[in-house]
């Protein structure tokens, strides 16, 4: 039997690390795109996949592809799909389409038809169509279309991988899960480190490290597509489930440190992580980074700084910076300290030497990952 074809999109940056983590579970033929991997694979290294992935956002099923020329064409190759195998006419179900290079004049028309033609088979086969929901599909169907080749996808996950499932305490702008862990393992962290956030907010690094250190699949508390809708048999997911649920480690104090300056920060973090059961594995502070010490004598910080919104204006965010790399300079000898930035003009106001800039994209946002390992007696620049 041939392996089936998938794609996994995932945060521009993290591409090669995610196809080392597919590779781990299973999938071969891995190629990277920008923003994503594809792979061949069983329905296993799917289920896999969903539950496992810590930096993917979504695994796509690749239903078929085919020449276009126009937006018929779309219809067509959608309406010859066996849809009706896959999912029920009574299931909510949303299209959405993306394009690189397409000479068709409106994606909007293009997602009308590529609706159009899978809603007419069910009707046409079935004698009922499934409703639109934009919001909350039971059902997504993603369609890509490249300057002559349209590539129809079945979602196998629902909403995005990274919503775990477990944090409901929400504060502004916060750090996507799938990005935090791309950012632990850029850091080069294993759980064997002691780990420090001292700007946590609503604490995504520490869930995301917490749940690596107790060997705790990222999907396990939450449900995917999968299981309600199309080809992947039920006895694959509970065996995978299954195999997943025993390498849990029980809830244990862990070498992963938070703290905040902000108190209702403080709060929402505590909130998020007694959600998933790790309440008293990360312990918290409300500190000022400024005003504080590192929790152990060497290990490994990562931050997401706060910007002008919590900090006020653009020179408390430069007295800020350099107020920082003092502290580490003077605090934190012996640790590797990572920031995360869009803007490439603050980190210089530290006054450390950069051991390296790693790229990624936070959304839209393009950003670096910033390393200084701090020696004693180094003190940058």
């Amino acid at each position: 039997m041939q392996p089936e074809r998938f794609f996994c999109p995932c945060p521009r940056g993290l591409e090669a690390m995610l196809a080392e983590e597919l590779a781990g579970l299973g999938a071969s033929a891995l190629k990277c795109y920008p923003g994503g991997v594809g792979f061949r694979g069983g329905w296993e290294v799917c289920a896999r996949a969903n539950l496992e992935s810590r930096l993917a956002t979504r695994v796509l099923w690749h239903v078929d592809s085919g020449i276009y020329r126009s937006e018929d064409d779309l219809y067509g190759l959608a309406y010859e799909q066996r849809w009706e195998d896959w999912f029920d006419a009574r299931q909510s179900m949303k299209v959405q389409v993306t394009a690189i290079k397409s000479p068709l004049k409106s994606l909007n028309f293009a997602t009308l038809r590529v609706k159009d033609g899978v809603c007419d088979r069910f009707r046409n086969r079935m004698g009922a169509r499934p409703s639109i929901d934009t919001n909350d599909p039971a059902v997504r169907i993603h369609a890509f279309l490249g300057e002559r080749e349209l590539t129809l996808y079945l979602d196998t996950s629902g909403a995005p991988l990274y919503k775990r499932g477990y944090k409901f305490a929400k504060v502004e702008a916060p750090l996507k899960e799938n990005l935090a862990a791309g950012i632990l393992r850029i850091a080069g962290w294993t759980p064997d480190q002691a780990l420090f956030d001292p700007m946590c907010g609503s604490g995504t690094f520490l869930l995301e490290a917490a749940q690596i250190a107790l060997d705790r699949a990222p999907g396990l508390g939450r449900g995917f597509a999968l299981e309600t809708s199309g080809p992947c048999p039920a006895k694959v997911w509970k065996a995978v489930r299954a195999a997943a649920e025993a390498r849990v480690q029980p809830a244990r104090p862990l070498q992963i440190f938070g703290a905040d300056v902000d108190a209702d920060q403080v709060v929402r973090a505590r909130q998020n992580l007694a959600a998933a059961g790790l309440h008293e594995a990360v312990p918290l502070r409300c500190e000022d980074v400024l005003a504080g010490s590192p929790p152990a004598p060497a290990g490994v910080l990562v931050a997401n700084p706060p910007y002008g919104v919590r900090l006020g204006e653009a020179e408390q965010l430069l007295t800020f910076y350099r107020a920082l790399g003092d502290v580490f300079k003077k605090r934190y000898a012996g640790w590797r300290c990572h920031l995360l930035s869009s803007d490439t003009a603050l980190p210089k106001h530290l006054g450390l030497r950069t051991s390296r800039r790693v790229p990624l994209w936070n959304g839209a946002l393009e950003c670096r990952v910033y390393e200084y390992q701090i020696v004693s007696g180094k003190l940058g620049d």
